[in-house]
């Protein structure tokens, strides 16, 4: 469904992004695959894309960022011959209640997870126009729609994801280019190993009883990249298992 498609994927290295990615890539797209991570385990996420017969190369580049990640995605369109599909899943958490939590752990957060999307989207902004085609997804959380205690600062970031999310579906749609976000709830992720409860307790919270995969944020994201959701824009997706119903 994604034959001849260049995906780019931000967070790429582990968990969602990486799922996205190999997703993305068992459906024929060739991948770029951007994080932090060490060169090391970046390659080791790109070798996996490859793996399934398809092109992927991996740029370590900090999303918060603004020159860096406007050379990353000139480099891209240079080595790959231009951006179809953007995916900015990029994130952190610095958990604490607001009464303890540092403005460095709040700035933090929302430069990763905000600030980040505002500068991935900005420099493939032009292109896209260009193109009168792309399909820009954003990954939010259901954080930003309800809320958690203890996570204000990433509750914010993924709420600023949302409205960054509909406003650059209004700017673009008139040129073809649809702009959606996905807001998973509890997925079995590194980043939700560390929250301070046990998946028993967690589940407990989720109406379908288990928490979620990597993969089923993935099999969503491919479909919203394809040509079968080129009539979807501007739309904040649940996958929770029922969690913010």
């Amino acid at each position: 469904m994604l034959e001849h498609k260049v995906a780019v994927i931000t967070g790429a290295a582990r968990g969602i992004g990486k799922a996205i990615a190999l997703k993305m890539a068992e459906n024929g797209a060739n991948v770029a695959l951007l994080d932090v991570a060490p060169q090391e385990q970046g390659e080791a996420a790109a070798e996996e894309v490859r793996a399934l017969g398809r092109t992927a190369i991996y740029k370590q580049c900090d999303v918060t960022d603004f020159n860096a990640t406007k050379e990353v995605v000139g480099e891209i369109i240079k080595e790959m011959g231009g951006i179809d599909i953007l995916v900015n899943n990029a994130g952190i958490t610095k958990d604490k209640v607001v009464l303890a939590m540092k403005e460095a752990d709040f700035d933090a957060v929302i430069d990763v997870n905000l600030k980040g999307v505002f500068h991935m989207i900005k420099h493939c902004y032009s292109h896209f126009m260009k193109k009168k085609a792309g399909k820009i997804i954003n990954i939010s959380s259901v954080a930003g729609l309800i809320g958690n205690p203890g996570q204000a600062n990433y509750a914010a970031s993924k709420a600023g994801i949302v409205g960054l999310t509909k406003s650059v579906a209004r700017e673009l749609a008139s040129r073809g280019v649809c702009c959606n976000a996905i807001a998973p709830g509890f997925i079995a992720t590194d980043m939700t190993a560390d929250l301070p409860m046990d998946e028993e307790k967690l589940s407990a919270m989720i109406p379908m009883g288990h928490m979620g995969t990597p993969d089923d944020i993935a099999e969503l994201a491919v479909f919203l990249a394809t040509d079968k959701a080129n009539y979807i824009t501007g739309e904040v997706i649940r996958v929770d298992g029922g969690t913010a119903m």
